[in-house]
């Protein structure tokens, strides 16, 4: 027979054994086992509130950015906008009196930045001097659709970029639009004639599309062309021994075969984008 002790002892296992799994969970087997973490305390050190207001602080940053980068373009365009009398004032008053219009291809003066066909007035006659020294008109470039970009030869990062750019471009439509592509015709005009000699033009040019004409001229043809292109040039940190940068204007002029301003290309756009829009250019048949 069981004794009173032993089922005392038994009755005592049964009941641990009936005790709620809730219970159970929460008794410690050892004192030395430590209790459960907190959940509140688990919190890692990213929140939905912090990545909210990293998005604002990023949002007001490129929002500062592009307003600051439309000011400084204003302020680029007004050194090189048209007067009344000779497509070239400096002069603050007279800027004072105009107003400006944003277009696609950047600030110009209301009153005189479109034609009637609603084109900016960009580009006009020109003269220029070819790597063999000999004279070259615009003149001699009707009939053909020309992609001019300005630029010098010491630039460093750019002007290399967007000229790679258009030598893409160039074999892009050789290969899909053959007789497009025969029509043409890639210019490089110098903006830096006291330091792009035509032998410096001839070396620079090795690097780039066979394509290309490479065109400079003396300062004032330079300077005249520019101007006619709404195309800002200036120096830029200039050393003490007299070299120095030259900041101008990012824009690849596309011409039509007749002479006009087709289209303008600008540095964000790429190599595809601009075979995108020529064929859509040399393409296009008016409906009236």
């Amino acid at each position: 027979m069981l004794s009173i002790r032993s089922t005392s002892r038994m009755l005592k296992v049964a009941n641990s054994r009936q005790l709620p799994s809730r219970w159970q969970q929460l008794r410690r087997p050892f004192s030395s086992t430590p209790p459960p973490p907190d959940p509140t305390k688990n919190k890692g050190p990213v929140s939905w509130m912090s990545l909210f207001l990293v998005g604002i602080a990023a949002a007001s940053v490129t929002a500062y950015y592009k307003l600051e980068r439309e000011r400084r373009l204003e302020q680029a365009m007004r050194k090189v906008v048209s007067s009344e009398s000779d497509g070239w004032s400096p002069n603050p008053e007279v800027l004072a009196k105009r107003k400006f219009k944003r277009t696609p291809w950047g600030w110009f003066p209301e009153e005189d930045a479109f034609g009637a066909a609603g084109k900016p007035a960009i580009g006009g006659p020109w003269t220029l001097i070819d790597l063999d020294g000999n004279l070259v008109t615009s003149e001699q470039f009707k009939g053909k659709w020309l992609l001019l970009y300005f630029g010098f030869a010491r630039c460093p990062d750019i002007c290399p970029s967007e000229m790679v750019k258009v030598g893409k471009v160039m074999d892009t439509l050789k290969e899909k639009y053959p007789k497009l592509h025969q029509n043409i015709v890639p210019l490089f005009v110098s903006v830096d004639p006291a330091r792009d000699s035509l032998k410096a033009l001839r070396e620079y040019g090795n690097d780039f599309h066979p394509s290309y004409i490479f065109l400079t001229g003396a300062p004032d043809q330079v300077q005249a062309m520019a101007k006619k292109y709404r195309v800002y040039v200036s120096k830029a940190d200039e050393s003490p021994d007299g070299d120095y940068l030259v900041d101008h204007s990012i824009v690849i002029y596309f011409h039509d075969d007749t002479g006009d301003l087709a289209d303008c290309f600008t540095q964000s756009m790429r190599s595809s984008d601009v075979v995108e829009k020529i064929v859509e250019r040399m393409t296009f048949v008016p409906t009236y």
